[in-house]
């Protein structure tokens, strides 16, 4: 099993959302989150005064998924959040070691 983390824009998480059913995902955990890569953020004026925005808003999509998932919800993901331009965001593939289901206690593949 691996976690995806799919650092992107916010107004992209419908496009990831409606791509990742369409591939028969069920369950995803979204993490409002606040960063900067190479954009580096920007400066905005407020009141007649300049300062500057280093971290700008994004969302963290987490998903756990049995390994032959993983391929297919990659290319889903990119496609549903690219725009072309920077900070668009980055996916991270992390390796899951169990999983359990709180309710039901079940465990590894069957928790997912």
């Amino acid at each position: 099993m691996k976690k995806i983390e799919a650092i992107i824009k916010p107004f992209k998480l419908d496009d990831v959302k409606e791509a990742l059913q369409e591939i028969g995902l069920q369950g995803m955990t979204v993490v409002e989150a606040k960063g900067f890569g190479r954009q580096k953020g920007h400066t905005e004026l407020y009141r007649g005064a300049e300062y500057v925005v280093d971290f700008l808003p994004k969302l963290k999509v987490e998903v756990v998924v049995s390994d032959e998932l993983v391929e297919p919800v990659l290319e889903a993901i990119q496609k549903a959040a690219k725009t072309g331009k920077i900070g668009d965001g980055k996916i991270f593939v992390i390796d899951v070691q169990n999983v359990v289901r709180i309710r039901t206690g079940e465990t590894g593949a069957a928790a997912v």
